[in-house]
């Protein structure tokens, strides 16, 4: 399934400054690595050492936030987007 990827603002420079970007995936983890692989200067942004999701990233699947242990098994259908606390901020400020 195509699912839409929405890149926050501080990521862009690691996707080509891209703010979306369109993925054949059917779950969080698989689009992920994907994700990861076609643009590798984002994983360390995103992934610790060990591979285990960053504490302070936030994965949203259709506006909804899935928490690090689960979200990378759960399906994903529509939107994603992983999110920093930079981007986070500007959220908040809406």
């Amino acid at each position: 399934m195509a699912v839409t990827v929405l890149i926050p603002t501080p990521l862009r420079p690691f996707v080509g400054g891209k703010d979306l970007l369109v993925f054949e995936a059917g779950s969080v983890g698989e689009l992920l690595r994907q994700l990861t692989s076609q643009h590798v200067e984002l994983r360390k942004h995103l992934f610790a050492d060990d591979g285990r999701l960053r504490s302070f990233v936030n994965v949203y699947v259709n506006d909804r936030d899935y928490p690090p242990a689960g979200s990378r098994r759960r399906a994903c259908r529509g939107r994603t987007s992983p999110s920093s606390p930079a981007s986070q901020e500007g959220r908040r400020r809406q």
